[in-house]
């Protein structure tokens, strides 16, 4: 509750900053908040009790799942944040409706993976949702921008219609929006619950994966991503894609009752169909960002695994989504470096990277093999922790595919690696960078190698 409070209070203090023309001091204060944010949702964590009282009608629950992806969630906020300024130089004088605006996502996020009563969840999810959709579209001028806002309200307006319908069944078959309440009435009547209990369950589930971008209900993202502001994009695929998969992740923990072996089916069908569309199609792009919005479906399909085993694999989902997270916001900080100035993200302003600028080769270059699986980074481990959850539940052919997707991905991954190294370059000047965008790819592309050197840091705790 504290963490949901203290963000939603800093999204206003930057609005609060703007009317009193205080733009100067919006990104430290801005920082120093989500810093002091994160200290205090770390606090909790380690003492087991929120600062503030849990209210009556527990619309909040702090559990450690929630503070986990909530910690995660600030981490990820933090560096975006942090590129805001260069990235808004030109337009400096809405900077404040920019970064309040992801502070809000932020919060949209917590909400989304802290709710202790659907409505909670919900208001959390269209918060979100609604910042998301007016960032994407946030470059006016430019008018895939404007195509990327409106695809994205459509099919986000057409999912969330789908989770509110869901809710209003759940709601019908047990009298209660407190998933508290709801378990306890699942797990007591079972197999006696009305059928609209199932078919609200099945829509929440189908709404949530369009948010995560799960075959098939992925087909907005790769055009949404190759329309959006990049700074945008990065947040996107990862804040929203790992919240939408945690709270998705939650939901069939407390609804686990109507998993039946049909539903698990079509889950492992899923993720394998998931896994496999992501990566096929990521090997023929040319454009980064959709090559990187086919690489979030692909590992969708993996972070989709521990569905089928939530009782055991929370530490999994979350060590995957930071391992994730980390090495996707490293790749954009390079991304957002080498297209800075230039109306395209084409693959081809990567040629001879190595010779413009080594540091950024060699971050972007781990953050591939991070994404590939590679030891010693995290994006290794988190694939291994979730292949071991799928042997010791005997799905075989889940890890088979996985494999094999691995390797594919390695493919194209590295056909990106082998062209800033090989191919010789427009210009043999020397990549100017801005130090903000240099520092974030840095520290990100460090988490993710402490992750993987460290992974008890997060495998080692008790959600």
């Amino acid at each position: 509750m504290s963490t949901l409070i203290a963000i939603s209070g800093l999204g206003i203090v930057c609005l609060l900053l703007e009317v009193l023309n205080l733009r100067k001091i919006l990104i430290p204060v801005t920082l120093i908040g989500l810093i002091a944010v994160l200290g205090m949702t770390i606090t909790e964590f380690y003492l087991g009790e929120s600062f503030i009282a849990v209210d009556k009608y527990n619309m909040v629950q702090n559990s450690g799942f929630s503070q986990g992806f909530s910690i995660l969630f600030i981490i990820i906020a933090l560096l975006i944040i942090l590129m805001s300024p260069k990235f808004y130089q030109e337009n400096f004088v809405k900077i404040a409706d920019y970064v309040s605006l992801k502070v809000f996502m932020l919060a949209g996020a917590v909400a989304m993976i802290s709710f202790g009563n659907f409505a909670m969840f919900f208001i959390g999810l269209e918060v979100l949702s609604i910042t998301a959709y007016a960032l994407a579209s946030s470059d006016p001028k430019s008018l895939r921008s404007n195509e990327a806002g409106m695809k994205y309200f459509i099919m986000g307006a057409f999912a969330s219609s789908f989770i509110l319908f869901g809710i209003a069944l759940i709601y019908g078959a047990t009298t209660s929006f407190d998933i508290a309440e709801i378990a306890t009435v699942s797990l007591t009547q079972g197999a006696s619950l009305p059928i609209w209990f199932n078919i609200g369950f099945v829509m929440i589930t189908v709404g949530m994966m369009f948010k995560a971008s799960i075959v098939p209900f992925h087909f907005w993202a790769p055009d949404v991503y190759e329309g959006s502001p990049t700074l945008v994009t990065a947040m996107m695929s990862t804040l929203v894609k790992v919240a939408a998969i945690g709270a998705l992740f939650k939901i069939v923990s407390i609804l686990s009752v109507a998993v039946t072996p049909t539903y698990q089916t079509l889950l492992v069908v899923l993720s394998i169909l998931t896994m496999i569309v992501g990566n096929i199609t990521a090997l023929r792009q040319k454009n980064i960002k959709r090559m990187m919005a086919y690489s979030g479906i692909s590992h969708a399909g993996f972070m989709m695994m521990t569905l089928l085993a939530v009782g055991t694999s929370a530490n999994a989902v979350l060590y995957y989504a930071a391992a994730y997270s980390f090495a996707g916001i490293a790749a954009f900080a390079v991304i957002l470096s080498v297209t800075r100035g230039k109306d395209n993200e084409d693959i081809s302003n990567f040629f001879g990277l190595i010779k413009r600028q080594p540091v950024l080769t060699a971050i972007l270059a781990c953050a591939f093999l991070s994404l590939s699986g590679i030891p010693i980074f995290a994006g290794f481990f988190a694939k291994l922790f979730v292949f071991e959850q799928m042997l010791q539940l005997n799905h075989v052919l889940l890890v088979v595919f996985g494999i094999l997707n691995s390797a594919v991905a390695v493919y194209y991954y590295l056909g990106v690696t082998n062209v800033m190294i090989v191919k010789d370059p427009e210009t043999e000047e020397r990549l100017r960078v801005p130090f903000e965008y240099k520092a974030v790819a840095i520290i990100a592309i460090t988490l993710n190698i402490l992750l993987g050197i460290f992974p008890s840091i997060i495998m080692g705790i008790k959600l």
